[in-house]
């Protein structure tokens, strides 16, 4: 895995690792649910302050993490209830031994459906966890429904309950939680959403696995490390060395997303840019642009059909070309948008109109001479793949690599959890940025991957590196604004030379 990664598990992987510290390193499992349970004891007790605590076990190792930490609290004079989801003889091995450890009475087998009114307090918890998939049972699915409806806060073991590990998908029955304490190190489902805003606050506790035991494979999340991999200037160094980035797209009443996207380039390190743009508008972005080179195609207000000849001999001299920005939807413009992203030999971005132009028809790109970004939200995702945005938003991490394997490119699947894959690595942003919920940020989102690619980095890393600069430069930019509600594209740009310092510098 890149070193710029932190790993993080799907469910198979966390089995793998546990298994082997049990197997191979000789840790008696009853150990690791101990050190589980008391890691889980102690964070529903700052929640908990002095109240009263129910936890709701069910059946498997997650049940038993549940019991030993209502143990814990009533050793430390919580009052606990245990709702049991099955009876003893249903429990895995290490769940029956941590029962018997609990004192008489405490726990109770639910005979009838949990519900709402005979919760207390803070609530555990304990029913599914990192091997679940697919869409939970009953009792399990009514004791979610009573949790649910109890409004009580929700400190959930490892995963809320109907949360997928490995993907962040949620079953139609889902808990959720205010804390979520798991074990050893996080998952994907902690990540991804939906999974991502079911969590809450996600705590990790270390219970003694291995330390060589397996390590993630599945995944990682992006760190600022990752910005030791850009180039610096030298002394030698000169705006052909930085390389050239150009924009194509801009129409009437669209004008802005190319210069966003253009000057975030420059400002992304870029040696230069130029904005390919329509002939009949190249007087606004003469007028717009300064540091940025413009060279107008067609005589209208939108680039169509009979100017490729003319963009692709000019998009020869650039490092990297960004297509689609404020380019609009017309008709003549499609047969352009695919033409020019099946010609184009340089490294290509490909976002916004230009991704809404393409549709379903991706297998202009499988055909591409140079690497391939793309750079969708939900929707855009979505008419890629010919599906609806509510689909893409219930399985971001599946959508994310069946568009990259369609496509042959590099997915950056946005959003608070954007995930960037070439369909077989995955790396997730962890780093919230929520000024950059506003107009023209993908504009500038884009502009940085095509300086990125201009300045070489492959397409995996330009992508990732740019999204973690990308959300440190909306971060920065909301402190200097003093308001994230009130930051704005070009704030982000003004950012950017900041975000892109690497940690030692």
């Amino acid at each position: 895995m890149d070193d710029w990664l932190d790993p993080v598990y799907d469910a198979a992987g966390m089995g793998e690792a546990d298994r082997w510290s049990i197997e191979q390193a000789g840790i008696p499992s009853l150990t690791l649910m101990e050190a589980a349970g008391r890691g889980l004891a102690r964070a529903t007790s700052e929640l908990a302050g002095n109240g009263p605590v129910t936890v709701v076990c069910g059946k498997g190792n997650n049940g038993g993490d549940g019991l030993v930490a209502a143990r814990h609290l009533a050793e430390s004079g919580f009052e606990v209830a245990v709702m049991l989801l099955g009876g003893r003889d249903d429990l895995s091995p290490d769940s029956r031994a941590n029962l018997d450890r609990l004192p008489e009475g405490m726990a109770e087998v639910l005979e009838s459906p949990l519900s709402d009114s005979s919760l207390r307090g803070v609530v555990v918890d304990a029913m599914l966890g990192t091997g679940f998939e697919g869409e939970p049972r009953e009792p399990v699915v009514g004791a979610i429904r009573a949790i649910n409806a109890s409004g009580l806060p929700v400190v959930a073991c490892d995963l809320p309950s109907g949360v997928n590990a490995s993907t962040g998908e949620a079953a139609g029955t889902v808990v959720k939680a205010a804390r979520t304490v798991t074990f050893h190190r996080r998952k994907i489902g902690h990540l991804i959403n939906p999974g991502k805003n079911l969590c809450g606050q996600v705590e990790v506790v270390p219970i003694g696995i291995a330390e060589d035991a397996p390590p993630p494979r599945a995944g990682g999340v992006i760190q600022a490390r990752i910005l030791d991999l850009l180039p610096r200037r030298g002394a030698d160094s000169n705006k052909f060395t930085s390389g050239r980035v150009s924009i194509v797209g801009g129409s009437r009443g669209l004008t802005g997303a190319v210069c966003l996207a253009a000057e975030a380039s420059i400002r992304a390190g870029a040696g230069y840019a130029t904005a390919a743009v329509p002939g009949g508008l190249e007087d606004i972005f003469e007028a717009k642009l300064t540091e940025v080179m413009t060279k107008g195609f067609g005589e209208g207000p939108a680039l169509v059909s009979g100017v490729e000849n003319d963009l692709l001999g000019h998009l020869d001299g650039a490092a990297s070309v960004v297509l689609g920005s404020g380019i609009g939807r017309l008709r003549k413009t499609k047969g352009l948008v695919s033409d020019l992203a099946a010609g184009i030999k340089r490294p290509l971005v490909i976002d916004a109109d230009g991704l809404t132009l393409l549709g379903e028809d991706c297998d202009a790109l499988t055909f591409r001479y140079g690497p391939t970004v793309l750079t969708p939200h939900d929707g855009e995702a979505g008419r890629l793949l010919g599906r609806e945005w509510a689909e893409i938003s219930a399985s971001r991490l599946q959508s994310a690599r069946e568009l990259a394997g369609k496509a042959r490119a590099v997915v950056v699947l946005k959003g608070d959890d954007t995930i960037v894959t070439d369909g077989r690595r995955v790396a997730i942003n962890a780093l919230s940025a929520p000024a950059l919920a506003t107009a023209g940020t993908g504009d500038v989102l884009a502009g940085i991957v095509g300086a990125f690619l201009a300045r070489g980095l492959d397409a995996f890393e330009a992508a990732a590196a740019a999204v973690f600069a990308h959300a440190a430069a909306g971060s920065i930019a909301a402190l200097e604004v003093g308001n994230r509600d009130g930051v704005i594209a070009t704030d982000v740009i003004r950012a950017i030379p900041r975000a892109m310092i690497p940690p030692a510098g």
